[in-house]
């Protein structure tokens, strides 16, 4: 039989079990430092989960066994937890789990999901994507050094046409980009828009950047992944841990601190597990708090027409 025990947070009890079983063989991490992880980021991550519909990612073995996606949220979850409807392409409708309060977050972490993939929209306004986002992956042998140069010149372009733009490690090989908008907009016109911008970087530094989803044109490259907004695609979350050899977090960091690596080689400086983010949230806040609420609007993609190269 498991070993269960119970959490009492606020109002709520919820059943955990398995707190010893280790998550993380390279390390040792079990799944009670994984909830403990989450109940300690709950104030700084849950804004950026609230109303999000979210696909479970579960590792019921821990990284080294299979997992499973879960888009529809469990019919036993407690019925504390809120779902929202979000229409499927084929027709009918999935009922996600939103992660609007740290109950629902230990219950999810309890299940072992690991990983938070969310929307970028809101419920229930979920044809309005509330940022722009640009997936940085590297084909090897490009890395996350190279993702840092790529990173730097798309803030570049964003600086030129006035979208101020906040960076974040994947938790995996690449960066993150994104240009808060927090302002009426459809995904129709930011796909259409990032993927001009992808296109222009990519005409701009042709042997570094791709903008082309093939694998085969991947290879030493960086892909400037402008697909991610979409109303069926999900992003992982700030703050997530990731399911790799050790528990990384997709983790903010300041344009300055990207600068530094690209200049000094420095791609371990961009790698970062629970306790790293924990002290740097503690003293340095949410970095990524500004996407919540920066309201930009997005330019016409003629006006990309005229930005510098």
């Amino acid at each position: 039989m498991p070993e269960k025990s119970q959490l009492k947070i606020g109002n709520r009890t919820i059943e955990v079990s398995n707190l010893n079983k280790v998550f993380y063989p390279k390390t040792g991490f079990t799944k009670g430092q994984i909830i403990d992880y989450y109940i300690r980021i709950s104030p700084f991550l849950l804004p950026h989960l609230k109303n999000r519909p979210i696909s479970l990612k579960r590792y019921p073995d821990g990284v080294e066994g299979f997992f499973f996606y879960e888009k529809e949220c469990p019919s036993h979850r407690p019925e504390w937890v809120d779902t929202a409807e979000v229409p499927r392409t084929e027709g009918g409708e999935i009922h996600y789990c939103l992660m609007n309060d740290l109950p629902s977050l230990v219950w999810a972490a309890n299940l072992a999901d690991l990983e938070l993939h969310v929307f970028l929209h809101r419920a229930p306004k979920i044809e309005q994507p509330t940022s722009l986002v640009f997936d940085l992956d590297p084909g090897a042998p490009a890395d996350i050094l190279d993702c840092c140069q790529t990173a730097l010149q798309l803030k570049a372009l964003l600086d030129e046409l006035k979208l101020k733009s906040f960076v974040k490690t994947s938790g995996s090989k690449g960066l993150q980009v994104y240009a808060p908008l927090n302002s009426p907009i459809t995904y129709e016109k930011t796909k259409a828009f990032a993927h001009a911008i992808a296109i222009q970087l990519e005409t701009a530094s042709p042997k570094s950047i791709v903008s082309n989803m093939q694998k085969a044109l991947r290879k030493g490259k960086v892909l400037v992944d402008w697909s991610q907004n979409d109303s069926h695609k999900t992003t992982v979350c700030v703050y997530s841990l990731r399911a790799k050899e050790r528990p990384s977090v997709s983790t903010p960091v300041t344009w300055e601190e990207v600068e530094a690596a690209r200049k000094k080689r420095g791609a371990k400086k961009l790698i970062f597990e629970p306790d790293q983010v924990l002290k740097r949230i503690e003293k340095d806040g949410d970095l990524f708090a500004p996407v919540l609420k920066l309201k930009q609007k997005l330019p016409s993609v003629d006006v990309l027409h005229g930005a510098k190269r």
